[in-house]
């Protein structure tokens, strides 16, 4: 049995242990580290505090990522957003009708499509449909309703029920964190319906996700993680962290 006396130290572990199984259990925590549930309790409550875990009964979940607005989030994952836009983009096919929803992954995606693609894509970026325009057998739909000026997409009651209009081949969500158990969750409440309008309106539904998102929960549930068929996400994530979405039928991309 492990004795960590130093409480820096205990929480460190913790958090490691949140990076590394995607959940924290508090009594699991007290047997490991030999202190009662009390002490892991308050430890998990300042770990929260800081935002650097989701605070759940018995024990904690992964935060998602900060959220800042669109062209600082354009500016990160440079590294790995060429490779995930490429796998993701052989997803489509000729002839699809294909949904997009916002964020800065699914705008690389855009730019990243076949050139000879034929097929009519829809979407709530005006910076996606930019991109698309400049594929010359891809017809371009731009879904109008109230522009949410932080993401650079539509949304609202208006652009959900112009999404329900449709009835796609696939489309590529714009998700904040995706957890085995928890789900599909979003930071923004005002996109919820919207995205789940995305997802009911699809056959196949797309999240490519940076590692860092896998595993990660934001505070308003969108749906059940079952409803992605494909998660497309970066080379370098374990196998041991993407069982629990294979065991949920989703086919795992891996990006090269």
């Amino acid at each position: 049995m492990q004795t960590i006396d130093l409480c820096q130290e205990r929480r460190e572990l913790i958090l490691e242990e949140l990076r590394r199984n995607g959940k924290v259990v508090a009594a699991e925590l007290s047997a490991r580290y030999s202190v009662s549930e009390d002490t892991i309790r308050r430890d998990l409550s300042e770990l929260a505090a800081a935002k650097l875990l989701k605070r759940v009964h018995g024990g904690a979940l992964p935060l998602t990522p900060s959220r800042g607005p669109y062209y600082e989030r354009d500016k990160q994952h440079l590294e790995v957003k060429p490779g995930l836009s490429l796998a993701a983009s052989r997803l489509v096919k000729d002839g699809q009708l294909i949904l997009f929803g916002g964020g800065t992954m699914n705008a690389e995606i855009a730019r990243n499509l076949p050139l000879d693609l034929r097929a009519t894509a829809v979407t709530t970026s005006p910076l996606i449909a930019l991109y698309l325009l400049e594929y010359t057998h891809v017809e371009v739909v731009m879904v109008g309703g109230h522009m949410n000026r932080r993401e650079l997409v539509t949304c609202g009651a208006e652009a959900t029920e112009k999404i329900r209009g449709f009835q796609a081949d696939i489309c590529f969500l714009g998700v904040c964190g995706v957890h085995p158990e928890v789900g599909i969750t979003s930071t923004l409440y005002e996109e919820v319906e919207l995205v789940r309008a995305l997802i009911e309106q699809s056959g196949e539904v797309i999240a490519t996700l940076t590692a860092d998102k896998l595993g990660a929960i934001a505070p308003f549930f969108v749906a059940s993680a079952d409803n992605i068929t494909h998660i497309v996400t970066e080379k370098s994530v374990p196998e041991e962290q993407l069982a629990p979405y294979r065991t949920l039928g989703i086919q795992i991309v891996r990006a090269e």
